[in-house]
């Protein structure tokens, strides 16, 4: 599929690679300063990780994305997008803990009585403990497991932090980099909680555990829909068409191969975005990279998620806008609940929970059928009480590929090596979640596309383009 105008010759055009929010950002930005633009993206539909699917009437997002930010800039970009369609959500959330439902964030009441007090006494002596042999001699952490370890005691971590982590990353904590913390990821949102409830931190200054968040009415991914639909009007959106190969000279980037249905064909341009995976990246270059750069490059790695969603013949299941499920004898990791995000997520009367299996690609939930993982979920659910099997109506399986970056102790070295190369381009930018090997929460995304078209029209007055004749289809 193609939307909007597109010149054959090379012109002063800005070729972004990868249709997600920091791509399409970055597009958007272009585009209305007067920049040619065209962006260039596998799937079938805009937004990455942030898209919305719609199935007979039911929208899902591929897990619980909320926008929320303390950058003003970035708040009002959003606002001005999307106009009306934004709504005020309230956020309630839950943890599954030992059998037991926890408030998220904790509630030192809540979690007191949950875990009975000789439990909680000990969690404080543990905290207490590891407070004093700081005062002696101040750790160095290597991995999450050392990180939570020192900072918050054993008991802590064995409790809250080593099976939903380890569920997530499929990785023993001992193997997952201090650095996840300091990046924000998932496991850090309990990890604040475990802080507010207990060491009496401000939730509120902890974006993670804000009360309340934005969310377009009719799912997240109409976010980037907006961004693709806007650059469409005066520059190029190609979808269904994959990058095959990056050509270069030296450290400038000269054009791409991208592969539709119609085949194969070169894209030339002056300037060069890339938020495809940084892996992806290297493994694209012509001439290749030295081969140090890309065994560095092939040494990250990405976790990947399946996603199973249940449409129910009832108005609500959960009062949740998501769950939490560290337990290792439930196969899924979170659940979340569409419609009470938005009551237009799903016709009247009827609901849909989300489910989330973490996974690596290739692997046996991977690889299992939708048949197979449809009953697996169904039966989760189940077992959790939320449904009975009568009241499903139908399902949807998602597969997404390099969904998070996967902090390894050690990534730093490799992914430093990787960054040092790509430094040395005149006109390729690599930007966002994958494109940097980064955590990036929403807003994050949108402002790395921004940042990397700033940086482009700050070097370069902008250029009046000619409207092109030719359409392309």
């Amino acid at each position: 599929m193609i939307e909007g105008n597109h010149c054959t010759e090379t012109e002063d055009r800005i070729v972004v690679l990868g249709g997600g929010l920091t791509g399409l950002s970055a597009g958007y930005v272009l585009s209305t300063a007067g920049l040619t633009v065209a962006v260039f993206e596998h799937d079938s539909v805009v937004g990455g990780i942030s898209k919305t699917v719609e199935r007979d009437g039911f929208r899902f997002d591929l897990g619980p994305h909320r926008f929320f930010t303390k950058d003003a800039r970035i708040e009002a970009f959003v606002k001005e997008l999307m106009g009306d369609e934004l709504i005020v959500v309230p956020r309630r959330t839950e943890i599954f803990i030992r059998g037991k439902y926890f408030n998220y964030p904790l509630e030192p009441v809540n979690a007191l009585f949950g875990m009975g007090i000789f439990t909680t006494l000990r969690i404080l002596a543990n905290y207490g403990w590891e407070r004093v042999k700081r005062l002696v001699k101040k750790p160095v952490p290597l991995s999450l497991e050392d990180w939570v370890v020192a900072n918050f005691g054993r008991t802590l971590f064995n409790i809250y932090f080593k099976e939903y982590s380890e569920k997530v990353w499929g990785v023993d904590c001992s193997r997952i980099s201090a650095e996840w913390v300091a990046q924000r990821i998932r496991g850090l949102s309990l990890s604040k909680a475990v802080m507010h409830a207990f060491f009496k931190l401000k939730g509120r200054d902890i974006p993670s555990l804000v009360d309340q968040f934005l969310y377009p009415r009719l799912g997240i991914g109409r976010i980037s829909e907006k961004l693709s639909r806007e650059i469409g009007q005066s520059g190029s959106m190609f979808l269904n068409t994959s990058v095959e190969r990056i050509h270069r000279s030296g450290f400038t980037i000269n054009s791409i191969e991208v592969k539709d249905q119609n085949g194969i064909r070169t894209i030339g341009g002056n300037e060069f975005i890339s938020s495809i995976p940084v892996t992806k990246l290297i493994s694209l270059l012509d001439p290749p990279a030295p081969t140090d750069v890309r065994e560095a490059a092939a040494s990250l790695k990405f976790r990947d998620i399946v996603i199973v969603t249940v449409m129910v013949d009832r108005p609500r299941v959960t009062n949740q806008t998501w769950i939490y499920i560290p337990e290792k004898n439930i196969p899924i990791g979170r659940i979340h609940e569409p419609t009470n995000w938005s009551s237009s997520m799903a016709p009247e009367g009827k609901t849909l929970l989300v489910t989330e299996f973490f996974s690596f690609e290739g692997d046996e939930i991977w690889n299992r059928s939708d048949d197979g993982l449809v009953s697996i979920a169904i039966d989760s659910l189940v077992r959790l009480g939320y449904i009975r099997p009568a009241e499903v109506i139908e399902s949807v399986v998602t597969r997404v590929p390099k969904a998070y970056p996967l902090f390894e102790v050690g990534y730093r070295k490799n992914l430093d090596a990787v960054y040092g190369f790509l430094a040395g381009f005149t006109n390729l930018h690599a930007a966002g979640r994958g494109g940097m090997f980064k955590y990036y929460n929403m807003d994050h995304a949108i402002k790395a596309g921004m940042d990397a078209a700033e940086k482009i029209l700050n070097r370069r007055a902008p250029v009046r383009r000619e409207k092109c004749e030719v359409a392309l289809s």
